[in-house]
């Protein structure tokens, strides 16, 4: 096997050994040609190189000359006029300085000494130097006057700074034209390079190199920041003393890819694949043709063993085999088929016909559409039907047929039929008692899970129970690591409907609002309720992109529609609490009493509005249970007491009451407001008892005030609506025996006044009959009606100080208070104003017809004892120097 698969291997390489040698020639022939590709584009960055290398070299020459030609004439003229004055030598120097050039000093030396400079600004020191004494410009000096010619060196580090290239120049005078001095031009180098054209265009580099008959090792004197290739382009520049060497190469080097060089490597390549590809195209036809050689041997040996095979097969398997010609219409049976359709053997040829009578006559038409179908599609297909014997009895027949075509392009179908009449007869017997067992089991089924569904559901909405619900949170709570949302649902105003419809109005509520919570609330999210009017949806969706802030606000929209019931319109609302899982730890029933605390914490704000729980909750929770704690323990122990702000007359300042405020002195946190443990006491329905003991103390001191021989017209304190519902009120306020005109009740406008019951509008009847006074509080911040308000005929009106404190700034609070006071002069109420906090107050509201102030302008709450000791001294009096009080 081996040596077969290696023979194979060696003869598919075959194929393709001409086209391998085809491919080396022309790889050979692509690289020569991009070598020389290469070498050109070398010789051409030379050329180009040499050519601005020689530019930069005749501007250098050329500046360099032009400086020295510049200087000579001045050197002349000097020559004709050694005596010329300093001032006619500096006009003359800044002319020549002023042109655009690359001097940069030039000292006259008669006698080798220096007497002259330009510019003498930074050269002062230059002034008296004796050439011949200097050991660093004697030599080139004396080479002048030796030589008597134009000696220029350079470059030299300067001591003034910078660099630079020195002309030195003989001078002559006298009419024996005798030496008369040297001439030094300094000519700065820098200038002189920068001007010359000298950047970065090229990696250069400029040597310093002595004359052949002198010694010494060249120096760089300027490089680009690129250092200069290897095997540069070489230029010299012979200045006088010293010869320059310019040494340049290319910015990117000598072997920097040309622009075209990718395309022209491009279309190498390209003539190679044209090249080379039909070469491996030829021997891979010639690979696969000898390999279908093969297969078609390969594919006649398997053929007639499939054949053999095949007729074993059908001989044990006792098929009748069919072919049919669907142009020709000929039909073509063996002797098994003729047997299963009732045809003697000896009958030469069978036609469609045959097969038609034979089939039974319910079904023949589904059997010659699947056949019709199968000439159509050309798919092959699996039926079965039934036949009739020659003696009326019924055999039942499994067909599998297939469409092929014939080399000629001819269709056919060619198929199989099997006797299955025992294996028909066994399934309907077996399908009876199928059907059956199945009949039987789903009515076990249907009696299971209705009992299981009455057992997890409620009753009258339909919706999952508690039950159910605690199942889902036990599944919940397996730690899958997926989140977790519970809102707490509860309907809001739900008792009122039970207490006034009845309980079958309040039902149909329940199924309106069921049935709202299923249009609304998505399907894969499971709600239940879970007793009474409260439900609750456990979601397993992702916080973020489920939203259930947005989807509990419209399920609260959705809730607070009217409902029709029993000719009724009613109105419900929704307060939902949402919680949801942050830590993996939190149980989900901690997270139902995280969803009930902010339920709670929605009805405390107002009701019918969406609170999230979160750690402020938590902590307010916290907070909630420790200073409900602390009140009940505080009633006990008698820690709430009153505290007295006095009432003035507007117009004479006379004390005309007293309100009762209710403190709460905690033992370690000192007084407390009200604003912060009424709401805590409201939950606790202990409000009651607050104002009972607050009344209780407030009537006490107006006794001992009255003892005292001071005359307090009236002691006001606030009641509740938990309080006026006290069954017992009444009759302890009869026991009291309170004097007429003594005592007022404040009532907070919030109080539903426009829903208020009979009994609660009977017993604010009974406590007027008995002398007590009735005050509004807080009017004109309410929700309550004018008409409603007014129809309880109270005694005053006390103004909100949200309405008396903007009164100096604003014209328009002012026509609203003074509307307030219209409204009371019309009724004969009187008004109190709340939250005077200035004199000026005093004065617009005086103005204005208030007829009582109350506010830190004239007094703030006190203490019974300090209360007592204010009124006596009078000192808010205005003839007693009053101060008025500030709002803290």
């Amino acid at each position: 096997m081996n040596d077969r698969n290696a023979k194979s291997s060696f003869r598919g390489l075959g194929y393709y050994i001409p086209a391998i040698v085809v491919a080396f020639a022309v790889l050979i022939a692509v690289l020569l040609a991009d070598a020389q590709k290469r070498r050109l584009e070398e010789e051409y960055l030379r050329s180009s190189t040499t050519e601005q290398l020689g530019l930069l070299r005749s501007r250098l020459e050329g500046n360099i000359l032009g400086n020295i030609k510049l200087v000579q004439g001045l050197v002349a003229t000097f020559s004709t006029e050694p005596d010329m004055s300093p001032a006619h030598f500096d006009d003359l120097l800044s002319r020549i300085f002023r042109e655009e050039n690359q001097l940069r000093s030039l000292a006259i030396a008669p006698d080798f000494v220096v007497n002259r400079v330009f510019p003498l600004k930074g050269n002062e020191r230059s002034l008296g130097l004796d050439y011949r004494k200097n050991e660093r410009q004697r030599a080139a000096a004396l080479q002048v006057m030796e030589q008597d010619r134009l000696i220029v060196t350079g470059p030299v580090d300067l001591v003034q700074g910078g660099r630079g290239v020195i002309a030195r120049y003989p001078i002559h005078a006298g009419k024996d034209n005798a030496f008369f001095g040297i001439a030094s031009a300094v000519i700065n180098l820098d200038k002189l390079l920068a001007s010359s054209g000298f950047n970065d265009d090229l990696k250069i580099a400029v040597t310093l190199s002595s004359k052949p008959h002198d010694s010494g090792e060249a120096q760089i004197f300027f490089a680009t920041p690129d250092t200069v290739d290897a095997n540069p382009v070489d230029m010299t520049i012979d200045i006088g003393h010293e010869t320059w060497t310019m040494s340049a190469s290319p910015l990117k080097g000598w072997q920097q890819p040309s622009a075209d060089l990718g395309a022209f490597r491009a279309g190498l390549a390209l003539l190679a694949m044209i090249i080379v590809a039909p070469m491996f195209w030829v021997g891979y036809l010639m690979k696969e043709r000898h390999k279908h050689i093969l297969t078609l041997q390969d594919r006649e040996d398997r053929l007639e063993t499939v054949s053999q095979r095949l007729q074993l097969a059908l001989d044990a398997s006792k098929a009748g085999v069919w072919e049919y010609d669907t142009e020709s219409h000929a039909l073509s049976w063996d002797a098994r088929m003729r047997t299963l359709y009732n045809v003697p053997q000896e009958r030469e040829t069978c036609v469609y016909d045959d097969w038609r009578r034979a089939v039974h006559p319910d079904d023949v038409e589904g059997a010659e559409r699947i056949f019709e179908a199968t000439i159509e599609t050309e798919k092959p297909y699996t039926t079965e039907f039934r036949v009739r014997t020659g003696d009326g009895g019924i055999r039942h027949i499994l067909e599998h047929a297939m469409t092929y075509r014939t080399s000629s392009g001819a269709k056919r179908i060619v198929g199989a039929n099997w006797d299955v009449t025992e294996d028909a007869l066994l399934q309907a017997e077996l399908l009876q008692a199928k059907l059956t067992a199945e009949t039987q089991n789903r009515a076990l089924e249907d009696a299971r899970r209705v009992m299981e569904h009455n057992s997890l559901h409620d009753a009258l909405t339909q919706l999952p129970n508690r039950r159910f619900l605690d199942q889902q949170l036990g599944l919940a709570g397996n730690g899958d690591g997926r989140p977790l949302t519970l809102l707490h649902i509860d309907l809001d105003r739900f008792k009122d409907i039970n207490d006034t419809l009845g309980h079958a109005a309040g039902d149909e509520v329940l199924k309106h609002a069921a049935g709202v919570l299923r249009a609304h609330i998505p399907l894969e999210d499971f709600i239940a309720r879970i007793g009474g009017d409260e439900f609750v949806l456990l979601s397993r969706r992702d916080p973020a992109q489920a939203d259930f802030t947005a989807l509990s606000a419209r399920l609260i929209e959705a809730i607070s529609e009217p409902i029709l019931i029993e000719g009724h319109d009613c109105r419900i609302g929704a307060s939902i609490g949402i919680a949801t899982r942050n830590d993996a730890d939190e149980s989900p029933e901690q997270l139902l009493v995280n969803a009930d605390i902010a339920l709670y914490e929605a009805k405390r704000r107002g009701r019918n509005r969406v609170e999230a729980f979160n750690d402020e909750l938590r902590l307010r929770t916290v907070e909630v249970k420790r200073l409900s704690d602390d009140i009940l323990r505080g009633l006990e122990r008698g820690e709430f007491r009153p505290f007295f702000q006095p009432q003035f007359d507007a117009e004479t300042l006379e004390i005309v009451g007293v309100e009762a405020l209710a403190r709460w002195e905690h033992p370690t946190r000192g007084f407390i407001a009200p604003d912060v443990f009424l709401p805590v006491a409201e939950s606790l329905n202990v409000v009651a008892r607050i104002d009972e003991t607050i009344l209780d103390q407030a009537l006490f001191q107006a006794t001992r005030w009255e003892g005292q021989g001071l005359g307090i017209p009236r002691v006001s304190v606030n009641v509740s609506c938990q309080r006026l519902r006290d069954e017992g009120l009444i009759d302890k306020l009869k026991a009291m025996n309170i004097r007429r005109g003594a005592l007022t009740f404040e009532l907070l406008e919030s109080i539903s006044f426009d829903t208020a019951d009979d009994g609660l509008r009977q017993v604010i009847e009974e406590i007027k009959a008995l002398g007590i006074d009735i005050e509004i509080d807080d009017f004109g911040t309410g929700h309550a009606s004018i008409v409603s308000l007014l129809e309880l005929s109270p005694k005053r009106l006390k103004i909100d100080r949200r309405l008396v404190q903007p009164l100096l700034e604003s014209t328009a609070q002012q026509s609203l208070v003074r509307s307030i006071i219209d409204i009371g002069k019309v009724r004969d109420i009187e008004t109190v104003a709340e939250g005077v906090e200035t004199l000026d107050h005093a004065a617009l509201l005086r103005s204005l017809g208030c007829h009582t102030l109350q506010g830190y302008a004239l007094a703030r709450p006190m203490a019974a004892d300090d209360f007592l000791a204010f009124a006596k001294g009078r000192s808010w009096m205005p003839d007693a120097g009053i101060t008025p009080a500030k709002a803290s």
